[in-house]
């Protein structure tokens, strides 16, 4: 479907062409930018309310920077797509975030334009940092590092751990700052507090108006004009070292706050920076979802909505027929209020994703005990195990691609000490459009590999439940990990019952070979054995729910019977749920043909979750053609 461009957004295909035109039509240019990712995303979905925000900042920085020269580093990167079209992607950008499309997220392989790969918050200022001083080392001194982070990125420690070291430099670094309040849920913290100090009851409105006031005074008092001038200067002194003090404390020369959304203003703003030598931070006000008014209105619904109708702004999703299986997340969300109601040392911890996780109905249910510690997964993890040492048991639900961001605290402040926080996993797998960076394909081998941790995962909502139960009893560090989107069982409020750990399940008895599958993925097998039970095949299948421990009273009954074995699991196959098979095969002498389905030993890129576990070879397809192939290979011998 072709989708009108706009007068001069059609002569842009590169930031070159952007340069050709007169200030006086920026302000144009932003509105047909505006219009195009609207009108792009309204079709066929993404991220939405972010990059509206900047438009007016991209088409500035464009305008006025030598990129891909000038390097250009977006935090976290859903609000580059105004970037990308820029950058000459207008024509693929249908393509945004589908199957064999171009990323979501900024790419160094897809774009010279995009500096630096993200997809997790809080890179950019390190990212750019780093740039800055190879750029000196290599004699480049005109050379230009621009970080462009959002108040809720700015949440991260390492980018405060980025702006001490660059405060400590003289390199040619300029951080931009997008406060708008918000990340993908609205912001929390002392930082949020200290930015809006700044941008309401501290702005230099305030200080003109104080100004006002003292001149006031000097034609009332003439004869203490210089008393009078004096208090001016303190007064606006004063006022500007509130505004500043954070930042200029770590040695950041701080310009603004600016409105983010004059695009004239701002160019003028950059060019003046651009001389201005050393690190320093430009704070632009911002506001998510700029130009469409739902999305200004509901910035954490219209983060990534879907597909929606761009007049109504009705978000279209299909009617289903029949009755349908709840998302994950939500049956952990309503299933941690249930725990918590009869357990009071029960609380939830997730840095920043309290809709994503659906923590947030523990946080309405039971506010003093369900936090949203921002963007801080390290801080989440050792936060909880502070909790647990006093009797509490944290549920800590942090993405699995999240938590590869504090597996140092997982060891260091819970394992070690055994303390019993539950860890939460959720879009664990292939996380579908978000692509690598969003993939949670490591935590069945990086947790496997920990003392004293026990992994588990579930293959439906009874067996989360289930579990989740299990682990508020276990008194010990428990993993549990399970997909984004929905699951199996439109009935899911199933009575809690205790699993004990390390116990898996035979769902199917079987001669001829036997399939071991690991949570959600589990379904994709049973399908599979259903399929080759009409194939003439008799393949037994078991949920092994484990990782560690392993069921091996069930193994020793597989490895008797069985001389074909598959395993299946929606994660890593370097050190995960089939190498931890293999390994007790090899443990206890068995000997058998094992064939592991999962995540390859390589990067996985974005398309829908059954796209990539078939191009991946572990969705059903693929498990009945291992079957069949291993029953091939008897045959032949």
């Amino acid at each position: 479907m072709e989708i009108k461009q706009g007068k001069f957004l059609a002569q842009i295909n590169s930031p070159a062409d952007l340069k050709q035109f007169d200030e006086k039509q920026l302000a144009q240019i932003c509105e047909d930018l505006r219009e195009y990712i609207v009108d792009h995303v309204s079709i066929y979905g993404g991220h939405f309310g972010a990059s509206l925000g900047v438009v007016e900042l991209t088409v500035a920085l464009h305008y006025v920077f030598n990129t891909p020269v000038d390097q250009l580093v977006w935090d976290v990167g859903h609000q580059a797509y105004g970037h990308k079209i820029l950058t000459g992607r207008k024509s693929r950008f249908h393509t945004n975030r589908l199957y064999g499309g171009i990323s979501g997220f900024p790419k160094r392989s897809e774009s010279e334009y995009d500096t630096f790969g993200v997809g997790h918050s809080s890179t950019s200022i390190s990212a750019a940092l780093g740039m800055a001083f190879a750029s000196d080392h290599k004699g480049e001194k005109d050379k230009h590092h621009i970080a462009v982070i959002g108040d809720g990125a700015m949440t991260g420690g390492m980018a405060f751990e980025a702006m001490n070291h660059a405060g400590d430099s003289n390199k040619n670094l300029l951080i931009i700052l997008n406060d708008n309040c918000m990340s993908i849920d609205p912001n929390v913290g002392a930082l949020k507090d200290y930015l809006t100090d700044i941008t309401t009851s501290h702005t230099y409105n305030k200080i003109r108006d104080d100004v006002w006031k003292v001149l006031g005074k000097i034609s009332k008092f003439g004869p203490n004009a210089r008393e009078i001038v004096s208090s001016i200067e303190n007064s606006i002194k004063s006022l500007v070292l509130k505004q500043s003090n954070l930042f200029e404390s770590l040695n950041l020369r701080y310009f603004g706050p600016v409105d983010g959304h004059d695009v004239n203003h701002l160019v003028h703003v950059l060019k003046d920076l651009k001389d201005i030598p050393g690190p320093k931070i430009l704070h632009c006000v911002t506001v998510k979802g700029k130009g469409y008014e739902l999305a200004e209105k509901d910035q954490t619904k219209w983060h990534a909505p879907g597909k929606f109708d761009k007049i109504t702004g009705e978000i279209r999703k299909s009617v289903p027929v029949e009755p349908q299986a709840p998302k994950y997340q939500e049956v952990f969300g309503h299933t941690i209020v249930e725990l918590a109601e009869q357990n009071e040392k029960i609380m939830g911890v997730t840095p920043a994703m309290p809709s994503g996780s659906s923590m947030n109905i523990m946080m309405k249910a039971m506010p003093e005990r369900a936090f949203d510690v921002g963007i801080a997964e390290q801080h989440a993890v050792t936060f909880s195990a502070g909790l647990a040492t006093q009797g509490m048991v944290p549920f800590c639900n942090i993405y699995s691609t999240f938590m590869q961001r504090a597996f140092d605290q997982v060891i260091h402040d819970v394992a070690i000490q055994k303390l019993p926080v539950v860890f939460c996993l959720d879009r664990a797998g292939v996380a579908g459009a978000d692509g690598p960076t969003h993939h949670g394909a490591y935590d069945l081998a990086y947790m496997r590999c920990i003392p004293n941790m026990i992994v588990a995962a579930p293959m439906n909502e009874q067996e989360l439940r289930n579990m989740m139960y299990s682990a508020s009893e276990a008194g010990a560090p428990y993993s549990i990990r399970y997909p984004r989107g929905k699951g199996v069982m439109p009935d899911w409020r199933t009575p809690l019952e205790k699993i004990i750990t390390g116990q898996g399940r035979k769902l199917q008895d079987g001669d001829d070979l036997a399939i071991l599958s690991i949570g959600h993925i589990g379904n994709y097998a049973t399908k599979a054995q259903e399929q080759l039970q009409l194939e003439g095949v008799s393949a037994a299948h078991y949920d092994m729910r484990f990782a560690k421990p392993l069921d091996e009273q069930l193994l020793h009954e597989v490895f008797e019977k069985h001389q074909r074995v598959i395993t299946v699991e929606d994660g890593c196959l370097p050190g995960g749920f089939g190498s931890a098979i293999v390994e007790f095969m090899a443990d206890h002498g068995y000997s058998a043909q094992v064939t592991r389905l999962g995540i390859p030993d390589r990067i996985v890129e974005h398309g829908e979750q059954d796209e990539l576990y078939h191009e991946c070879g572990y969705d059903a397809e693929a498990i009945l053609a291992a079957a069949l192939k291993l029953m091939s290979e008897k045959a032949a011998v």
